[in-house]
């Protein structure tokens, strides 16, 4: 039972991490301090997307530059939570159609630790707050976890 309290706090732990990290990008973007009064929770409204809210999109769309920003802030923090908790710096590369499909990547030296096809790029968001932490938190694991098992790989 001790084994199982201990993973629920360092998933938990895992999750504030990328929180912090992904607010921290946001923030170091705000040149002119127009974000500098405002709560974590409204930076983070624009990654929120309800069933409402995405039915209402057009099902064809080219993404705004705010929306593939968010996409770019997004596996940026996972990039930066990655290497804060390995050591090792794990960069996004991004590769987008006009039309909103595409391949995101991260690789930490010759390691792809994260591989995701991307559609519907113009929809892109999370139904809540909760959600938007536990897939980054996820990604974050499981590439964390490709690290370990991998490392020579990845300090090449």
């Amino acid at each position: 039972m001790a084994a199982d309290m201990a993973d629920v706090t360092v998933a938990d732990d895992l999750e504030e991490q990328f929180l912090k990290n992904l607010v921290l990008l946001f923030r170091a973007e705000d040149s002119y301090g127009a974000w500098e009064g405002k709560s974590d929770e409204v930076l983070l409204a624009p990654f929120i997307l309800d069933k409402e809210a995405r039915a209402a999109m057009p099902i064809i769309g080219d993404p705004d530059p705010d929306t593939l920003w968010r996409l770019e802030l997004f596996y940026k923090a996972v990039g930066i939570t990655i290497e804060k908790l390995t050591g090792l710096m794990a960069t996004p590369m991004l590769k987008m159609s006009h039309e909103g499909f595409g391949r995101i990547v991260l690789i930490a030296g010759r390691l792809v630790v994260v591989s995701k096809h991307l559609r519907d790029v113009h929809r892109f968001g999370f139904p809540s707050q909760d959600k938007l932490v536990a897939d980054g938190a996820k990604l974050v694991r499981d590439a964390v976890a490709l690290i370990e098992k991998h490392r020579v790989v990845a300090e090449l």
